[in-house]
């Protein structure tokens, strides 16, 4: 792999400015699409739409949270596609599909405790500075493995993370750690898995991506993902610790592996 030329680069990679679980009793997540929305009658309608589209069309689709029925779920998907039906729709199955495949409502605490004991990601106690859950993940404890276990972890800790959502909050906060990351945590499969999700699963769910103290052997992996991320590379800011510190938590909120 191409990744391999740069396993001899050990000088801190400087991006261009202007870029701007722990195992714990069996727990289940019920992701709330947001606090339910308010709606205009317009859109009240572009819904109650889509409810019936989805009923006549995709009558095997589970109902419920989650479900074709679920009208919170529908409104977020017409305002990802710009209130489009058809594209709504098509987005829209497709996610109730992959979650009904990937049995995304079995997930729990239990089923991911081996992978998650790596350390290598999890959804922090705290949330940020502006109130959203944050996810962080470790990247030098990622070594490609079993993809299977790494893509359940991921999911779990999602939908962990948006059932911490307050109240008239809609996005959760990403944080890379890259602090010693080198060729051996790079998983270009995985990455794919994770823009997947975020594009076709969850879309608009994360306000923003930290990359911290990201060193120059994770420049390639940049430039190979960015085309990937598609709209979502707005949203990456390479940061330091100190920025972290300073403008996304408290003292009393702030990570204990960001204190060092």
């Amino acid at each position: 792999m191409a990744l391999r030329l740069y396993q001899k680069l050990r000088h801190p990679f400087v991006p261009p400015s202007n870029l701007s679980i722990k195992a714990t009793p069996t727990r289940r997540f019920s992701v709330h699409n947001s606090i339910t929305m308010p709606q205009s009658d317009h859109s009240r309608k572009l819904v109650l739409e889509v409810k019936e589209r989805l009923e006549k069309e995709y009558p095997s689709l589970p109902i419920g949270k989650n479900g074709r029925d679920d009208e919170d779920m529908i409104l977020w998907f017409l305002k990802d596609r710009r209130f489009s039906i058809e594209d709504a729709i098509a987005k829209l199955t497709k996610a109730i599909k992959w979650r009904q495949e990937f049995k995304v409502s079995e997930l729990s605490e239990e089923s991911v405790k081996n992978v998650a004991q790596t350390g290598k990601g999890y959804v922090h106690d705290f949330l940020d500075v502006n109130d959203r859950p944050v996810l962080i993940v470790v990247a030098s404890k990622h070594f490609p493995g079993d993809p299977v276990e790494d893509e359940k972890l991921c999911v779990f800790l999602i939908e962990k993370a948006l059932a911490k959502l307050p109240a008239g909050k809609e996005e959760i906060l990403g944080i890379f750690d890259l602090r010693g990351f080198g060729t051996q945590n790079a998983d270009i499969k995985f990455l794919t898995f994770l823009f997947e999700l975020c594009y076709y699963y969850y879309p608009k769910r994360l306000g923003q991506v930290l990359f911290v103290e990201a060193p120059f052997v994770f420049k390639p992996i940049w430039q190979f993902a960015k085309p990937m991320m598609k709209s979502y590379a707005s949203l990456v800011r390479f940061c330091s610790v100190d920025i972290v510190r300073k403008e996304y938590f408290t003292e009393a909120t702030l990570p204990a592996s960001f204190r060092d």
